[in-house]
Parts: C-alpha cells; sequence; structure tokens
C-alpha cells in the first residue's frame, strides 16, 4: 500500500517527459455523446496484457467523447505523405495521413507550455504495455520520488504510458517524445502532461497496429498549427476549439448558455517562442 500511494503521488507530480500530472475534471460542454452512444471502437476490449495475462480496457466515458476528441475521417490538404503521422500540440489533434486527400483524425492530450518537441522525427521503436523507468538525472536530483522506481514500473492500466507507444527518433537517436495511451482518459483534448502525446488507449491500440516502423512524424510548430488549422481558444473546461467556431456561435446568437460557456475563454495560443525538449 505505501508504494502504490508512493506510486500515485509521483505520478502527480509527472514521472518523466511522458507522464501525467494527475486526473483533471471533465464539465460537460458543447458536441458531447449521450450516455449510451459511445461508438463501438470505444467500448471496453480485452487485450493481452504485458505477461500474457488478459486484461480488460475499459470504455471510454461518453463525456470524455466530444467532437475534437473522436476519432474520424476528415478531409486533409497539408503537404504530408500518406503514412505520416502529424501532430498537432496546438490543435490538440493528431492525423494519421491517408490516400485521396483525407486522414484519421484523434483527440489528443498535449504537454504544459515549453515542455514539447517539434519538427521532423521516425517511429524507430513500438511496444505494446511499455514499462517505464527514470533516468538516472531524474534519481539523482529527486531521489525521494524516483529512487523507489529505479528498477523501473511494469507496464498495466497503471502504468502513464498506458496500452501502447511509440518512440520518436531523430538523427538515430532517441527524442525521449512518445505517442502513447493514457491511464487518465479524462485529460485527452488537453494540456495536462508533462511533454508527450497521449490518446485514448483504444485509438493507441489501432492506431500502433497501423504504423510501421520507420514511419514519419511532423510535430508542427505554433507558426504551422496557426497557418494551418488557425488559431484555438481555450474553454474553461481546459478543451481547445477553433476560434472561428466562436465567432460563427456568437455572430448566430444561439443563446444565453453557449455564450457564457465561453465567457471566460481565453486564447490558447499566449506565446511565439517555441520551445523543444533537447535531445538527452
Amino acid at each position: 500500500m505505501l508504494r502504490l500511494a508512493s506510486m500515485f503521488a509521483a505520478l502527480a507530480l509527472g514521472l518523466a517527459a511522458c507522464a501525467p500530472t494527475g486526473p483533471t475534471s471533465v464539465t460537460p460542454g458543447a458536441g458531447l455523446l449521450s450516455a449510451g452512444s459511445v461508438p463501438a471502437i470505444y467500448q471496453a476490449r480485452t487485450d493481452i496484457g504485458p505477461n500474457g495475462e488478459p486484461v480488460e480496457i475499459p470504455r471510454v466515458r461518453a463525456a470524455y467523447l466530444n467532437e475534437r476528441n473522436r476519432r474520424q475521417r476528415v478531409a486533409y490538404n497539408g503537404p504530408e505523405a500518406p503514412g505520416t503521422i502529424v501532430v498537432d500540440p496546438y490543435a490538440r489533434v493528431l492525423y494519421d495521413v491517408m490516400e485521396n486527400g483525407e486522414a484519421m483524425r484523434f483527440g489528443i492530450a498535449v504537454g504544459r507550455a515549453g515542455k514539447g518537441f517539434n519538427g521532423d522525427a521516425v517511429i524507430s521503436v513500438k511496444k505494446q504495455w511499455p514499462s517505464w523507468t527514470p533516468t538516472q538525472n531524474m534519481i539523482r536530483t529527486e531521489p525521494e520520488l524516483y529512487a523507489q522506481f529505479a528498477g523501473g514500473l511494469s507496464g498495466g492500466l497503471d502504468n502513464p504510458l498506458g496500452s501502447r507507444a511509440l518512440y520518436l527518433y531523430k538523427n538515430g537517436r532517441d527524442t525521449y517524445y512518445r505517442i502513447h495511451g493514457t491511464m487518465d482518459p479524462s485529460s485527452i483534448g488537453k494540456a495536462t502532461s508533462a511533454g508527450c502525446i497521449r490518446l485514448f488507449n483504444q485509438d493507441i491500440m489501432d492506431l500502433f497496429d497501423e504504423t510501421e516502423l520507420g514511419s514519419r512524424v511532423k510535430v508542427r510548430s505554433q507558426a504551422e498549427s496557426l497557418r494551418i488549422e488557425g488559431p484555438m481558444i481555450e474553454t474553461p473546461e481546459g478543451y481547445v476549439i477553433p476560434a472561428s467556431d466562436v465567432s460563427q456561435a456568437q455572430d448566430a446568437a444561439v443563446g444565453a448558455p453557449v455564450a457564457a460557456m465561453y465567457a471566460t475563454a481565453q486564447p490558447a495560443f499566449v506565446s511565439p517562442v517555441e520551445s523543444a525538449v533537447p535531445l538527452r
């Protein structure tokens, strides 16, 4: 029990570049599904765990499946070739580029400002139910928090990397940037992780199966996101929506509830400065 309590204390502070900072609250808003309307792809699944045992992956709650979080096929006009994964941390979406000018779009959880990577990379490692081990620097600087995990944290539903992980490399070196699942589905669509890209476990499982080693990944910069997606507004619940949607809602005078919903919304882009996790 003591180790379990310590583990969740560590998770609350962020285990690594890809760890969460703790569960996030969810307030129902526009575009949510009604209870019982969860698509088949987000229903519970039985998977084979890290030790060959069956693992039940819970159904994603309808409250987490707003319009931008749900997986959907969309038109894609970017320059990337089919087979490329495009991550937009500012619009909080990931595109799996397909043929015929289309892409499969996924909602993602992203890192807080200043904790990310942008540019080109390749998927050089894929792992099912990945384990997690703190770096020696983490153990050295905060032994009271990380020394107990020096031997690693086994894969499983209580692991911050979730059910699958894609490891990004640049010029043959690990960027320490991952695209992975999550132990906290309520975080999807928000900026609550410590740096990496998280998807619903169901989404990362399917993306994992469709992604080949050597696949190219493009992580957009803030300027690229603004040019392609347009400016985003962060709602009081912590999600982002296109600023154009807010303007249209206001112009349509759709009513006091919607106006109140956006009354305290803030621009998601607050700084032109780009930051990246250093290659270690």
